[in-house]
């Protein structure tokens, strides 16, 4: 850099040098932005306004959302701006060993992607947010002081190539996992039947890397396959562990009983349990980052005859962002049920046995309704999913929050709908009533096989009915039934018991269709899952028979006298359109009828 000398009368100086006139100072965002015409001096106003209202947001982030100008055109121009290369991702341009270098939660959680290591030793790190010198900064000394050059990329492809990264981490050699696992375990493990210092070293093995691996493969595989449970059952010599799948459980593996101590102990960990504690029941929370989203983890222990079973409930959060119209539901049930929780008071009940999806179904209803102008409150235990429109309240009953507690403080707290997570007593049930007949909206779930049977439980429970009469305005009967797999469904002709069966239902009964089994579907014939529903909607008429306490058999013949379509004949239904198969709806719904 040229500079020339400046004669400086001051003691102790005797020379100052000022930059040559010609060096400018570098262009700003907004300017390159313009020079290059992707954007235009009113949206780049636009954008100046809309970040002075919301503090934090950037000019590049506030053009993106607005639409005025691209990712990849951004990162571009935020490149140049910095003097740094831009570089468009793929996993074939990242070297393992580059991976290597950083651990992945780092990268996964401040989106950085190591792509190599230099000739000279240097490491090369993509990032979307080049101005960002702390965090290249804390790169650097996660790298364990290594030289880190930055190049700039696209947070859209440092995400995909990342879950690319996460997508297989050890599937290939998981019977080699077993093999390292089980050596040298048994020293480890024999004195567990001892009291000496046996919790320190249970606890030291727990967290060596062979357990820790196993355990975040259960984890991730059940992820990946869709699971919802994960059941871990020790035996005499060995432990089965067993996916709980689209409802129904699949073993995955059976590993030597020896690993089984430390397996638990490592959940136990995870879940801030007391690993000490092996005789009576724990239950704890892991919250996990799988393929870049967020996964909440319920652990479950119980003591049994070979030590302890672990029940891992798998909650994601992609299963409750489903519209009513990805329920399943007919068209004419959804506007008839959408109708009900539109109404300003009453109460819609759904109903079914663990694991129909009743909660899915409640939470796609609260997501249909405006959080911004009603004030929206949950009592659940516990509460599995976050709402950001809800103010939710977990129970408690060890300190005394039960749901009719919570029920009564949520009623001085002026809302205008109350879910409860399910109304198991006299006092919540009256409670409930209370409030529907106050002007609240609530919804509730209750376990009953069919919808008529609902009004019945409720008077069984206690409540009178006439104050049924008056607050019910609907129940919704649900079940889930498998669908056929797409990749090997095919039709069949049905063998002349399933034809006269058809028949007597009114339905088609030349062809239907089956899953031949496939990869896909891990031999099964089937994928996925849909709801069928069984809708209960109370007019005058059935009020006024519901005052006379009728018997559950008397209700269920006046409801299909007047229309109502039952469980079994909405599988049907679903039959007819080759969703799914007969033998599955005689499985889901056998006990509904």
């Amino acid at each position: 850099m040229g500079k020339k000398p400046v004669q400086n009368g001051a003691e102790g100086f005797d020379l100052l040098y000022v930059p040559d006139e010609q060096i400018t100072r570098p262009m700003r965002l907004e300017e390159i932005l313009l020079d290059r015409s992707l954007v235009t001096p009113q949206q780049i106003e636009n954008a100046a306004k809309l970040t002075a209202d919301h503090p934090g947001k950037s000019i590049g982030q506030a053009l993106v959302e607005s639409g005025a100008i691209n990712e990849t055109d951004l990162m571009a121009c935020l490149a140049e701006r910095d003097g740094l290369s831009f570089e468009r991702l793929a996993r074939a341009q990242v070297q393992d060993d580059a991976v290597a270098a950083l651990p992945m939660d780092f990268l996964t959680h401040s989106l950085l992607l190591p792509l190599r290591i230099t000739p000279e030793g240097t490491l090369v790190v993509a990032t979307c947010e080049p101005a960002n010198i702390f965090l290249h900064e804390e790169a650097r000394r996660k790298a364990g002081g290594r030289p880190v050059d930055i190049v700039v990329a696209t947070a859209t492809d440092i995400r995909k190539v990342l879950g690319e990264l996460n997508s297989n981490p050890m599937e290939a050699d998981v019977d080699d996992l077993f093999e390292e696992m089980e050596e040298g375990v048994d020293d480890q493990v024999e004195i567990m039947d001892t009291q000496v210092e046996e919790i320190g070293d249970l606890e030291k093995f727990a967290g060596e890397s062979p357990v820790i691996r196993f355990v975040n493969y259960l984890i991730y595989n059940a992820v990946r396959q869709g699971a919802s449970d994960i059941h871990i059952e020790p035996g005499e010599t060995t432990f089965k562990v067993r996916y709980r799948i689209d409802g129904v459980l699949f073993e995955q593996s059976r590993p030597s009983q020896s690993l089984h101590p430390a397996v638990i102990s490592r959940l136990k960990i995870m879940s801030n349990l007391d690993i000490s504690e092996r005789r009576l029941p724990q239950d704890g929370r892991i919250q996990a980052m799988i393929n870049n989203r967020h996964v909440d983890l319920r652990v479950s222990t119980l003591p049994v005859t070979h030590g302890e079973k672990a029940v891992i409930r798998i909650l994601d959060n992609r299963s409750i962002l489903l519209g009513l119209e990805r329920l399943g539901m007919d068209e004419d049930t959804r506007n008839i049920f959408q109708r009900q929780i539109e109404n300003p008071h009453g109460i819609v009940l759904v109903t079914g046995p663990t694991g129909s999806g009743k909660t899915t179904t409640l939470y796609s209803a609260l997501r249909t309704m405006d959080g911004a102008s009603l004030n929206i409150s949950t009592v659940e235990d516990p509460v599995e999913y976050q709402l950001p429109f809800a103010n939710q309240v977990q129970v408690s009953e060890r300190i005394g929050m039960t749901f009719a507690a919570a029920l009564r403080s949520l009623l001085r707290q002026d809302p205008d709908v109350i879910m409860v997570g399910e109304i198991r007593d006299e006092e919540t049930a009256r409670i409930s009533v209370q409030a529907s007949l106050t002007g609240h909206l609530v919804l509730s779930t209750l376990h009953t096989n069919d919808a008529p049977a609902t009004i019945t439980r409720l008077i069984n429970i206690g409540v009178e009915p006439y104050l049924i009469s008056a607050s019910v305005n609907a129940v919704l009967a649900q079940r889930l039934a498998r669908n056929i797999c797409n990749h090997c469904k095919e039709p069949e002709e049905p063998d002349d018991q399933v034809r006269d069966f058809l028949q007597t239902q009114g339905l088609p009964s030349d062809k239907v269709f089956r899953g031949r089994g496939c990869d896909k579907c891990r031999k099964t014939g089937y994928s996925g899952r849909t709801g069928i529903y069984e809708l209960l909607v109370l007019d005058d008429t059935c009020r006024d028979m519901i005052v006379g306490n009728p018997s559950v058999t008397e209700l269920r013949r006046f409801c299909k006298e007047r229309g109502m379509v039952n469980l079994r004949e909405a599988g049907f239904a679903k039959v007819a359109a080759g969703v799914t198969t007969i033998d599955e709806i005689l499985r889901v719904t056998e006990s509904a009828i």
